[in-house]
């Protein structure tokens, strides 16, 4: 791999990013978590979009939409996104871009920031074990719960017990696979 960056491939910029050289903010942790965060949100954003592309496909061909899908009901019609009603391609496209923008945010607000406690717990206990990975876990639910539009009590609550259970329950079987 060539030093020059004038010569240098998409491709080994991609691995360059997968060994964590990608970012340099003079400090691990925050290198961590911006590197987390990016490749998160990255992911969210694919993710929003391709949904969204998914269920046009669907609505377009006359299926009927799957279950489990948040919709509302506006004017007889289904929609998953309120914002989304065909009124014109700009609104709809601006509601696609602040729903894939607050998706992609929650990804990597997520990663970003089970990522730096990680680190952060392992640092300052000298161990990384399933108790990190636990507090961890149920503070990332907590900032996901804050996120949403509704967050009650018992959202909160819920979100911190399931974040600290799969952080716990990942690290625990990593070990085993």
């Amino acid at each position: 791999m060539s030093s020059n960056l004038e010569t240098r491939s998409l491709l080994d910029e991609l691995r360059d990013f997968d060994k964590g050289g990608f970012f340099d903010l003079g400090h691990p942790l925050l290198n961590r978590f911006a590197e987390s965060f990016v490749k998160a949100a990255g992911i969210g954003a694919i993710q929003a979009v391709s949904r969204e592309a998914y269920f046009t496909a669907i609505e377009g061909s006359g299926l009927e939409s799957p279950g489990g899908v948040t919709e509302v009901t506006v004017g007889g019609k289904k929609q998953r996104f309120p914002d989304l009603k065909g009124e014109s391609s700009r609104k709809s496209l601006e509601a696609l871009v602040k729903s894939t923008g607050k998706e992609s945010l929650q990804w990597g607000l997520a990663a970003g920031m089970y990522s730096g406690l990680t680190y952060g717990l392992k640092e300052a206990r000298g161990a990384h074990d399933w108790k990190n990975s636990a507090v961890a876990g149920a503070v990332t639910g907590v900032a996901l719960a804050l996120t949403s539009n509704d967050t009650s009590h018992e959202q909160i609550v819920q979100c911190a017990i399931t974040g600290a259970a799969i952080s716990t329950a990942a690290n625990l079987l990593t070990g085993i696979f």
